[in-house]
This record gives C-alpha cells, sequence and structure tokens, in this order.
C-alpha cells in the first residue's frame, strides 16, 4: 500500500467513525409527556410523619422491606405502593381512635428505591441514587467526569418506554453543546431507572491509530485530520 492509498484509508476509516452510535433514536422534540402519575412509595424510601397538634409524635423513619412502617402506640401501616396522600388518610383514620381530631402530613424525605446508571466513558461507572432533579450532565459528573476519549456528542439515554410495543428508548443527547452553551435544551431531566451511556469515541482511537502509523510515513503534515473528523 503507497502512501496516498494509505491516506485515503485513513480519511475513509475517519469518516466512517461519524456515524451516529444510536440506531434507532428518539429525538428529544419526540419524547413522549412525562408521566404525571402521583408518586408511589416503595420500600426503602424515609418518610417524615408529622403531626401537627402533637409534636412529639412527629417520626422519620425509612419504609422497612416488607413495605410497612412503625409508628407511635404500636400502630403498623403498610406504606409501600401508596401515595402519601392516601397514606396521609390511612393514618388520620388510624390515629382518631387514640389522638382528638389528629392533623397528620406525610413527606418522602428520600427515594432511596429509585436508581440510574451511568457506563461507558466516565471516571467511575455505577449505579447512583436518583434524589431530586438531576439531569444528564448532572449524571456524568456524579459519575467522576467524561474521560478524555468520550463521545460527548452523542451521549445516549436508554429509558423504559411505557407507552408503545418497543420496551425501551434510546435518546442521544449532545453534551458538547450544552457545556459550550449552545443548546442548554439537551440537559434533559432523568427519570427513574434511566442508564446513561456515554460511548467511547472512534474518532479518538483513529487518531491515535494515524499518531502512531501514518504521521511517521508521510513526508509533510497530515492537516487533513482536522477537517477529516469535525462533524
Amino acid at each position: 500500500m503507497d502512501k496516498w492509498t494509505f491516506l485515503l484509508f485513513a480519511v475513509a476509516v475517519v469518516l466512517a467513525a461519524c456515524k451516529p452510535v444510536a440506531k434507532n433514536p428518539t429525538y428529544i422534540d419526540e419524547l413522549p409527556p412525562p408521566d404525571t402519575k402521583p408518586y408511589e412509595i416503595q420500600a426503602g424510601d424515609e418518610l417524615e410523619v408529622r403531626f401537627f397538634y402533637t409534636p412529639e409524635l412527629d417520626v422519620t423513619l425509612p419504609v422497612r422491606p416488607d413495605g410497612f412502617i412503625s409508628l407511635p402506640f404500636a400502630i403498623e401501616v403498610e406504606a409501600a405502593g401508596r401515595t402519601p396522600e392516601a397514606l396521609r388518610r390511612e393514618l388520620t383514620t388510624r390515629f382518631d381512635a387514640v389522638l382528638n381530631s389528629p392533623q397528620i402530613a406525610v413527606i418522602v424525605r428520600s427515594f432511596s428505591a429509585y436508581k440510574i446508571h451511568v457506563g461507558g466513558q466516565v471516571e467511575r461507572p455505577g449505579v447512583f441514587p436518583l434524589t431530586g432533579k438531576i439531569t444528564v450532565l448532572d449524571s456524568v459528573f456524579e459519575a467522576g467526569g467524561y474521560l478524555p476519549r468520550a463521545r460527548l456528542n452523542e451521549v445516549l439515554i436508554i429509558r423504559k418506554n411505557p407507552y408503545v410495543d418497543e420496551p425501551y428508548l434510546v435518546i442521544p443527547v449532545n453534551i458538547e453543546t450544552i457545556l459550550d452553551g449552545t443548546d442548554v435544551e439537551q440537559n434533559i431531566p432523568l427519570l427513574p431507572y434511566d442508564a446513561v451511556y456515554v460511548p467511547s469515541s472512534p474518532i479518538a482511537n483513529v487518531n491515535t491509530w494515524v499518531d502512531l502509523y501514518i504521521r511517521q510515513n508521510l513526508p509533510f503534515d497530515f492537516g487533513i485530520r482536522a477537517t477529516a473528523v469535525t462533524f
């Protein structure tokens, strides 16, 4: 293989690396509307039960693995699978037998049952709790930030899809445009059980290969690489 053939082959490999990672992507403007169903308490959540007229009974406690919570006056109530409002009504009924016109509030302090997964080219891949509103960029930094070979223009969010037959949505997100401020709408909030995948950049791999094998064999600066890999 002569030098020019070698050069053309390298450019072809670089251009091929620009192909999208996701084969059947769902873009942000195509996402289904968010699920507005009220939150149901899960085992492992931390609840605060507040008694307005008898604050000495206030308690903060986790929902046990069996889904129950234990409250003053030896009251055992199943919390998992109920909304906070449904649990509040149940507790009001239960405590009406021992308190005079009880006024009770149920507050979910932490949602420990909800997780997100972050993998690929990040410093610390793993499973992280979803506490409050976390965006895709937040999740990457939660995992220690991205590595030099990360393909930031097509980070993928894999999301359960409750609306159609396809079980998952694959959502490409361009983190580069979030970081430079040109399209912050890409920084979408994550939902429970989302998986964020930061793929390895094929371009980074090709550039390493070019540095090792082509620069040493061509008599001129390989300036075409910078043009070829810009997209």
